[in-house]
């Protein structure tokens, strides 16, 4: 669980190349482009020019790259030629990136084309609550401080949150322990120690919190057909407070603001 000097280098590296696929994405016109097509160009980007294996595919017997969560989609939305994304839409893309035998994973909710004001402000919400989760972290503090923060800022916002998935330790396994919740009480859990590596990623929605997964076995919606937005960064335990090791550049400023307020 605890990652010594080398191994929290090597996550960074793969942070810091999987922070420049989501340059690449925000440099790119969604509108018109169908899933699948995101999903061929990512995986392009992250072989080709980056070097490094796209950790998602071949996981769990998945057979894309990304995931893509459009709408009222939580979690896990399949890649297909099919579906396009359209002016008013938001979409979650989720991909991880493994480099030298370390992976690293993180999401962002794009607005695509002109959105409505109730979508964009989920949307920002979401992004807020993330980061009010990252701002729990340090050594000392518990996990059920991470899940608190983010669900207050969620509830006082009005907007639920999935409890069903959580966030999770990370290395050279996609999936590690700690299982990190997106709510809870201040002052429970596991203490957190630095070295530790784990995502943050909470779900919210405009609707009640259920959810339910269709046919295909993979795709999460809302129960109540409502409005999800999600965010994930993977995040490192440091002597002083926290490093998010996907950090992307237009992120500077708010890391800073998290240090200072730590």
């Amino acid at each position: 669980m605890i990652k010594q000097p080398r191994e929290l280098a090597l996550l960074a590296e793969s942070g810091r190349l999987l922070a420049s696929v989501f340059e690449l994405l925000d440099r790119t016109p969604l509108i018109g482009m169908s899933t699948l097509q995101i999903d061929e160009m990512v995986e392009n980007f992250i072989v080709r020019e980056l070097q490094a294996r796209p950790a998602s595919k071949g996981q769990y017997g998945y057979g894309f790259v990304l995931n893509c969560s459009i709408n009222d989609v939580v979690c896990h939305g399949v890649p297909s030629q099919s579906e396009v994304l359209r002016d008013g839409d938001i979409v979650n893309l989720d991909i991880t990136l493994e480099k030298n035998g370390y992976i690293a994973d993180s999401s962002k909710t794009y607005l695509v084309g002109e959105v409505s004001p109730a979508a964009k402000r989920l949307v920002q919400v979401t992004y807020e609550a993330m980061w009010k989760g990252i701002r729990a972290v340090r050594p000392g503090a518990r996990l059920g401080d991470i899940g608190a923060a983010i669900e207050h800022h969620a509830k006082r916002n009005g907007y639920s949150v999935v409890r069903e998935y959580c966030g999770h330790g990370i290395g050279r396994e996609m999936h590690e322990e700690p299982q990190v919740l997106h709510f809870g009480r201040p002052g429970t859990g596991l203490v957190l120690r630095e070295g530790m590596v784990f995502t943050i990623e909470p779900m919210l929605n405009r609707g009640a919190r259920n959810v339910r997964t269709k046919a295909d076995g993979w795709t999460v919606v809302t129960k109540d057909g409502s409005l999800s937005a999600q965010f994930e960064h993977t995040v490192a335990v440091t002597a002083s407070g926290v490093s998010v090791l996907t950090l992307r550049p237009d992120e500077l400023g708010i890391i800073s603001q998290a240090k200072s307020a730590g």
